[in-house]
Formats: structure tokens, C-alpha cells, sequence
């Protein structure tokens, strides 16, 4: 499949089974979208990533930062995480895709890629601290990058470019089904700030 065979339509499901995955595009203009990246960029509590792989404590360059409702606890890689309180800025936004996209969240896991030379390899957002078959809303600011989804079983992918300032949202059985990365472009200079606005329950809710 190639990018954007379709013009943007946020009711378009990008995904041919097994999930849903909508795309808005550009939700803020230029000058919005400049604004939270400068403001996350230097008023974020950044952290170095870490992932416990085969025994051993793996050290990323890319940096995460976690915000909730709550001191909400989150595990993924085999390491805890506890939530920060909210930004205005993040409340914001988090206000801004509640409403266009009919979902709500209670957290957000933000990441910071300082240039292409950083991504994510393969992986689906099913820890057992998220509601099962939640939404993902993600918000891109900076670099624009391609986002890559896999289907667990055919294997087929679906490629995306992510936009500066877009809104990308997963949800049904997305997680389940499907394989998502960030894969590295050393060509690109720029950082870019993901966040992943997500809802977190105890197992026993889901």
C-alpha cells in the first residue's frame, strides 16, 4: 500500500482488517504546532528510556515522559513508570481530541526523538494496564516520519506519513492484530515530539 492512497478523510479506516485506524492530518496550523513543540521540548520532564531485554537494563537515546489523571502506574518493557500530574498545555490538547474524536483518555505517553536516527521497532500497545480495544489518539509535532503498521499473521503493511501538528487515532482490535514502528531515517535532522493519548484501568476492568 502506498501513502495516502486516499486523500485525508478521518472516517476512512487505513487498516483493510482487523482494526481501525483513522487519520486527521493536520489538526493545527503551522504556527499552533510550532508552539507546543518548542514548549514540550523545554517544559517536559524528559527521561531516558529503559527496557529490561533478556535479563539486562537497556539504555535508549530517545526520551519518554508519562502524564495522568492519577499517579497512575505503567509497565511496558518490563519496567514501571508513575504518572506525572498534567501540564495546562497537555490538558489542553487532550480536551482538543476528546472532542474530535468522541473518545476520552486519562494519560499520555509522550516521546522524544531528536532526530531520524531515533525510532521504535515493532510492537502493539497491549499491556494489560490499558482498557482492551482503546482508542489511541497519537499527536505528531516536528519531524515528519513514517509510521508503519504490520498485520500479525498476513504480514501485509500499511505505511503513513505522519505530518507536523496531525492526529492519529487506533482503536478496536488495532493492538491486537497489529504491529506498529517508527523505523529511523538518518536523513532527517529534526526532533519530533509523539504524544499517545491512551486510557489506563486495573486488569480486572477490562
Amino acid at each position: 500500500m502506498e501513502l495516502f492512497d486516499n486523500a485525508i478523510n478521518p472516517d476512512i479506516n487505513l487498516l483493510p482488517k482487523d482494526g481501525i485506524v483513522n487519520y486527521y492530518g493536520k489538526i493545527f496550523s503551522t504556527t499552533e504546532a510550532d508552539n507546543y513543540k518548542n514548549i514540550f521540548l523545554y517544559h517536559i520532564e524528559w527521561k531516558n528510556d529503559t527496557a529490561v531485554i533478556f535479563g539486562k537494563l537497556i539504555t535508549t537515546k530517545r526520551k519518554v515522559a508519562w502524564y495522568g489523571d492519577q499517579k497512575f502506574e505503567y509497565r511496558y518493557s518490563n519496567v514501571a513508570r508513575q504518572a506525572l500530574p498534567w501540564t495546562d498545555e497537555l490538558l489542553q490538547l487532550k480536551n482538543i481530541i476528546e472532542e474530535k474524536t468522541g473518545e476520552t483518555y486519562n494519560s499520555c505517553l509522550m516521546n522524544l526523538y531528536h532526530n531520524g536516527e531515533e525510532g521504535v521497532g515493532w510492537h502493539s500497545d497491549g499491556e494489560p494496564d490499558l482498557k482492551e480495544d482503546g482508542a489511541i489518539a497519537s499527536l505528531s509535532f516536528g519531524a515528519e516520519r513514517k509510521f508503519v503498521f504490520k498485520h500479525k499473521l498476513s504480514k501485509e503493511m500499511v505505511p503513513i506519513l505522519l505530518e507536523h501538528g496531525s492526529l492519529l487515532v487506533m482503536k478496536s482490535a488495532t493492538q491486537r492484530y497489529w504491529l506498529h514502528r517508527l523505523p529511523p531515517v538518518k536523513t532527517i535532522k529534526d526532533a519530533r515530539v509523539n504524544l499517545t493519548f491512551r486510557t489506563i484501568v486495573r486488569e480486572s476492568e477490562n
